[in-house]
């Protein structure tokens, strides 16, 4: 019997094309490698948005490695739109019981199953390996912060982003009194 090609042509059509980046797959496995790499631990939807901004923009922090995505001024704004995505991202790796979810205190909690690292493990696409280095320094690094991660993060992004509005008014002849 002839093996059926074209649900693997759709898929690898779906993989080749922009639709990858900055999809809920993409966002789900950022942060399936952070939950990994901070087992057991639980994390919140707004740690989760935080932690998927600094892997993706790890030269942004100090002493972080090198950004996976290029440097461009507006990816300061992004923390404000990720949400539906990461909140996709995270349905999608549920979904394939990567991840769990845990209702307490009122807040959903997400952490990786015992499949999530084996899985991740499994992967040998450079980006991926340059994902999960990125989230386990995130985890080391920011983990302390707790629940004030999120905010830490906006705020040094609020910063840079307002810097930008300026340095763009100036550049067009305006100034702010």
């Amino acid at each position: 019997m002839p093996i059926n090609w074209s649900g693997y042509q759709k898929m690898s059509e779906h993989l080749s094309s922009e639709r990858v980046f900055n999809s809920a797959f993409e966002t789900g496995i950022r942060s399936l490698c952070a939950l990994s790499a901070g087992l057991p631990d639980e994390f919140d939807l707004q740690q989760l948005l935080a932690f998927d901004h600094v892997i993706v923009h790890s030269g942004d922090m100090p002493n972080g490695p090198p950004s996976l995505h290029p440097r461009v001024q507006q990816r300061n704004g992004e923390l404000l739109v990720r949400r539906p995505l990461v909140q996709d991202g995270l349905a999608l790796m549920e979904a394939k019981r990567l991840i769990a979810t845990n209702a307490s205190n009122g807040e959903v909690l997400y952490s990786a199953t015992e499949f999530a690292p084996v899985f991740l493990e499994s992967m040998e696409n450079p980006y991926l390996r340059s994902l999960a280095t990125r989230a386990d320094w995130a985890i080391v690094t920011l983990h302390e912060l707790g629940s004030q991660l999120f905010f830490e993060v906006f705020n040094t992004a609020f910063d840079r982003w307002s810097s930008e509005f300026q340095i763009a008014d100036v550049t067009m002849g305006r100034t702010s009194a």
